[in-house]
């Protein structure tokens, strides 16, 4: 253990942010790296838990005490190496993940939490710069090709796994840069995208073909995937994104928040945009969905000169300290500011959309009205809470409720695959789907997630896929 009484000594710490001012006119990252020797102290804090729920809170069961007790003692490289065993790609979880695992921290209970994510960040950070991080090619080849289709997060783990053990990967996108929602969802304040691209290239010296620009089912048959591979896995996410269905939704200045995102990732990109252009600049903006989606409009909006920026949920304000319903070591699921809400959001609950109307065709109005949520008959209705209807002018509405499922039409159709009462591609406990040969995971099998449980998905599909391939598998998921 690096040091027992820690986390009595030392207070958490967390990174400082670029000044609201200054970071909202460009897209780089938001947070400054703690230095090392603060770090060390925090490293410190963590009490090395005879039982350590934090690795119990993590979907990917990173081994957290070990790594903290190593960068105490400022052992980076063995850090590293411990981090690599259950995490392909540190750098995308340091950034973007809720950190579950400090949800389940011990200290959590009566003090404030460790700084997983900061010290889990720094650590890939640091081994990118000290030259830690090298390609992992495979000794021998097994003659096994497999197609992944989809390159996000659970695709790209995936693909790393089954690489590492000596199978031809070859992964399809559909969109012209790999990466998924890491790429074409996820802004550059949060997640600059030499980040990901630092990644696939290491990914493409390890030997892992990526074909982008490759819708299969449209510019690639699906059939052919049958024909010249061994086995296919499917890792497309879940991209069908959940509609408001009342009236006025039509009218022009409606849009779904990921077509929103995705532009402004492409202009930051310098890449044309070839669709009618969506865009916030001088415009009352209403974001519909209190989550990270609605979020991330938020701060784009803002950035991109939004005159003013509000944000309904229909459903209650979570309550900010973690309360009976949520006990330790549940991750807590309490009020979230995140850093676009700082930067200027009016924030409203309870609020329900009734209606839109405009003029010429043209967004003008929001009809809303707040609710209420009773419970009747153990399950919670929403009641509108008459006397409360309000308009609110509006020039911009972004739809952030979430995603349905995957896609059906065109590839999944072709192939066969069955479907769960939501729409996702069934699998059973191998990953297989109910067609020989052919695996899920990540939001594609699982439902719109996180992507640390999308890393772990593509972790555990490889694992399998090389049992099913070879009869035995030294993948540990």
């Amino acid at each position: 253990m690096g040091k027992a009484t820690g986390f009595r000594e030392y207070n958490r710490e967390n990174p400082k942010k670029r000044p609201v001012e200054e970071r909202v006119k460009d897209y780089k990252e938001i947070y400054y790296k703690l230095p090392e020797d603060k770090l060390s102290l925090q490293a410190a804090r963590c009490m090395n838990c005879g039982t350590p729920f934090c690795n119990w809170g993590c979907p990917l069961g990173n081994l957290i005490p070990d790594w903290n007790e190593m960068i105490y003692k400022g052992e980076w490289n063995k850090a590293f190496e411990r981090l690599s065993i259950t995490n392909t790609f540190p750098e995308f979880t340091g950034r973007i993940c809720p950190a579950l695992c400090e949800g389940a921290c011990t200290l959590g209970i009566n003090r404030d939490a460790m700084s997983n994510r900061e010290i889990e960040l720094s650590i890939i950070e640091k081994a990118f710069k000290e030259g830690f991080v090298k390609p992992n090619l495979p000794r021998v080849r097994t003659g096994k090709n497999i197609a992944i289709v989809g390159s996000g997060p659970s695709g790209l783990a995936a693909a790393a796994e089954l690489n590492s053990v000596g199978h031809t990967v070859t992964v399809f996108e559909r969109a012209d840069e790999i990466g998924g929602l890491l790429r074409y969802g996820i802004p550059d304040f949060k997640l600059e995208k030499y980040v990901v691209e630092r990644r696939v290239n290491i990914m493409k010296e390890e030997g892992i073909i990526f074909k982008t620009n490759t819708n299969v089912g449209v510019d690639y048959p699906s059939e052919e995937l049958l024909k010249n591979f061994d086995v296919v896995v499917l890792t497309g996410g879940s991209t069908i994104p959940r509609d408001l269905k009342v009236e006025g939704r039509e009218l022009k200045g409606t849009h779904f928040a990921m077509d929103f995102l995705r532009q402004q990732n492409r202009r930051v990109a310098g890449k044309e945009i070839l669709e009618e252009e969506i865009t916030a600049e001088g415009k009352v903006v209403v974001v519909i969905g209190g989550g990270d989606t609605g979020s991330d409009c938020i701060g784009t909006s803002i950035r991109q000169g939004a005159k003013a920026v509000y944000q309904y949920e229909v459903m209650p304000k979570p309550p900010e300290e973690r309360d009976d319903s949520m006990p330790w070591p549940t991750f807590p699921r309490t009020l979230k500011v995140t850093t676009s809400h700082e930067e200027g959001c009016t924030r409203e609950w309870c609020v329900n959309t009734q209606k839109f109307t405009g003029k010429n065709g043209v967004l003008k109005t929001l009809h809303g009205v707040k609710v209420e949520w009773k419970n009747e008959n153990g399950r919670m209705q929403m009641v509108e809470i008459p006397g409360t209807e309000f308009e609110q002018k509006v020039d911009l509405v972004l739809l952030a409720m979430g995603f349905l499922h995957p896609q059906h039409e065109g590839m999944l159709n072709d192939l066969g695959v069955q479907f769960d009462g939501r729409g996702n591609v069934i699998t059973n406990e191998n990953y297989m789907t109910t067609k020989e040969g052919i695996f899920a995971a990540g939001d594609m099998r699982r439902g719109q997630s996180l992507v640390v449980w999308a890393l772990n998905d593509g972790r555990k599909v490889a694992m399998e896929v090389d049992k099913y391939l070879m009869g035995e598998t030294s993948l540990k998921g």
